[in-house]
C-alpha cells in the first residue's frame, strides 16, 4: 500500500503521520507499506537528492528535471505496486499537486483511495473527495475500518508439535 499526503509544504516533511499508521498497518495487519517520505533518494543521483530543492529557485530547468523523476517514481509505484493508498489531505496536501495527482492516478486505476482529512470536509477539494473510496475524520476511523476489511487470523505457534502444524489460530 502507498501512503500519499504532502510532503513539500508539510511541516515536518510528511513524516509524524506517516511513522504512526506504517506502524499500524505493517505491525497489525502486516501490510507492506510504501513510505514516499521515508525514501527520499528514489531513484535520484547524489548530486539530484542534495541540490534539487535549492534548484527550484537557482535553476528551473533541473528542477523540472530532477521532480519529473521523482513523479515517475512515485506514480509507478502508484500504478504497479500498490494495492490501496492512504492518504491524508490537509492544507499542506492542498499546496501541492502529488497527492491529487496519486489520489487521481489510484482512483483512475481502480484501486480503493482511502482518505483522511486533516480539515473540515467542506475545505476539502472536491476532486479528491470525488476520488476517494472512503473519507475519514481521523485515523482511529481510518484503523477500525482497515482492521475490520483487511485484518484476519494469524498463526501463532501453541506448542509446536514440529509438523509444521501451529496447534491454534488467535486474530490479531
Amino acid at each position: 500500500m502507498y501512503l500519499s499526503g504532502a510532503i513539500e509544504h508539510a511541516s515536518d516533511g510528511g513524516t509524524g503521520w506517516r511513522r504512526q499508521i506504517s506502524a499500524y498497518l505493517e505491525g497489525e495487519l502486516r501490510h507492506a507499506v510504501y513510505d514516499p517520505a521515508a525514501d527520499e533518494k528514489k531513484n535520484l543521483t547524489d548530486e539530484e537528492l542534495a541540490g534539487f530543492r535549492r534548484w527550484k529557485l537557482e535553476n528551473p530547468s533541473r528542477f523540472r528535471e530532477v521532480v519529473r523523476k521523482i513523479i515517475a517514481w512515485d506514480l509507478d509505484r502508484v500504478e504497479r505496486q500498490t494495492d490501496y493508498l492512504v492518504a491524508f489531505w490537509d492544507e499542506s496536501a492542498g499546496r501541492g499537486a502529488g497527492t491529487a495527482a496519486e489520489i487521481t492516478l489510484a482512483h483512475r486505476l481502480g484501486k480503493p483511495v482511502y482518505l483522511v482529512l486533516g480539515m473540515e470536509r467542506d475545505a476539502a477539494s472536491g476532486w479528491v473527495l470525488g476520488c476517494a473510496t472512503e473519507v475519514f475524520g481521523d485515523f482511529d476511523a481510518l484503523r477500525a475500518f482497515l482492521l475490520d476489511k483487511y485484518g484476519h487470523p494469524v498463526k501463532r505457534s501453541t506448542g509446536g508439535r514440529g509438523d509444521g502444524e501451529t496447534g491454534g489460530e488467535d486474530t490479531v
